[in-house]
């Protein structure tokens, strides 16, 4: 089938002006997901594995009505959205599956930056710098979630694992993850209205104890997606815009903020661990700041970990129609495989 259209997406320059990940060229019609069309993924080199659940494309209401319970004004208007399939990590991305991108003792050819890219050819662009203390915060890792990275971290990771595995990972758009998150739901939360129910789908602030737990442990929603609410916050692509919604069309396809290179006000969604219920909605949005950075001493601060942020993390994201060009390094847009 010809493809419908053909443009430049997902040009992203990171934080510090240090990348530009562009993806090329051809939007063609792609089989959706079928039902049981998951699948785990393995990092090379590693014992480790992370399963990718398959939502089919369609259309929702993004963002809340006026009589919501807890709605923020930045939810609104309510708008109608068209998202074309993609996978999403079943759970929250872990320290196993970070800490093989971020403290591994070499590093693949396919993601160092030539020094024609990269003044000096730095690792450390591409590489987390050592963290002040324990990363962990004393909460532990394994399946433990990510917490306290900054945006550019998780970027970074997904341009890694994409080398890695030859598949294009991402964040998810804040369309796409509300999408999932409701899995067909158009109440507050993907279960229904009651926030008494999130005891059993969510940990935050109400029953976490002060702290994030291992990925998977609570109720998963319709679509087999566990700690959509709660446990932590979820990085999403977009750069965070209060007034946003007001200047999308109905029915865009897709729609999204690229994130500029500003440090700071990037969009998190689904609430944490440190959260009371109404941040954990489905529509509610979250935007990033300084003050998820304020004692760090650095000057400049850190562009990887954040000091004040252990309710942050993320999970991926692949798009049906977008595949990793290896030679390349970029994401193309074709028909994906598994």
């Amino acid at each position: 089938m010809a493809a419908a259209l053909r443009r430049p997406i997902l040009c992203v320059t990171l934080p510090l002006g240090l990348w530009c990940i562009t993806a090329a060229a051809e939007w063609q019609a792609a089989p959706a997901p079928q039902p049981g069309a998951g699948y785990a993924e393995t990092i090379s080199g590693t014992a480790v594995t992370f399963d990718m659940v398959a939502i089919p494309g369609g259309t929702f209401l993004m963002g809340s009505t006026s009589t919501e319970p807890g709605r923020s004004d930045d939810e609104g208007p309510a708008h109608q959205v068209r998202i074309v399939p993609f996978w999403i990590e079943r759970t929250e991305t872990t320290w196993d599956e970070y800490d093989a991108f971020a403290f591994a003792h070499s590093i693949a050819a396919a993601t160092r930056p030539s020094s024609a890219t990269v003044p000096g050819g730095a690792d450390a662009i591409t590489r987390p710098s050592p963290p002040y203390g324990d990363e962990s915060f004393g909460f532990g890792k394994g399946r433990q979630p990510v917490i306290n990275i900054q945006h550019h971290a998780a970027m970074e990771y997904c341009r890694w694992l994409s080398a890695k595995t030859g598949r294009a990972y991402r964040l998810p758009t804040e369309a796409e993850w509300e999408y999932a998150a409701r899995a067909g739901s158009t109440r507050a939360y993907s279960f229904g209205d009651n926030p008494v129910e999130l005891d059993t789908h969510a940990w935050y602030a109400r029953n976490a104890g002060n702290r994030p737990h291992p990925v998977g442990l609570k109720t998963a929603n319709r679509w087999g997606l566990h700690d959509m609410h709660g446990n932590v916050a979820e990085w999403t692509l977009d750069h965070y815009d209060g007034r946003r919604y007001g200047r999308v069309a109905p029915m865009t396809r897709g729609p999204v903020l690229l994130p500029t290179d500003r440090r700071y006000s990037h969009v998190a969604r689904g609430g944490s661990w440190d959260d009371p219920a109404e941040r954990l909605r489905s529509a509610a949005r979250r935007g990033s700041s300084e003050d998820w950075n304020r004692r760090d001493p650095q000057s400049p601060q850190s562009i990887w970990w954040h000091t004040d942020a252990t309710f942050v993390g993320f999970r991926i994201v692949r798009a049906v129609e977008e595949q990793y060009d290896l030679k390349g390094l970029r994401s193309r847009i074709t028909p994906a495989s598994r």
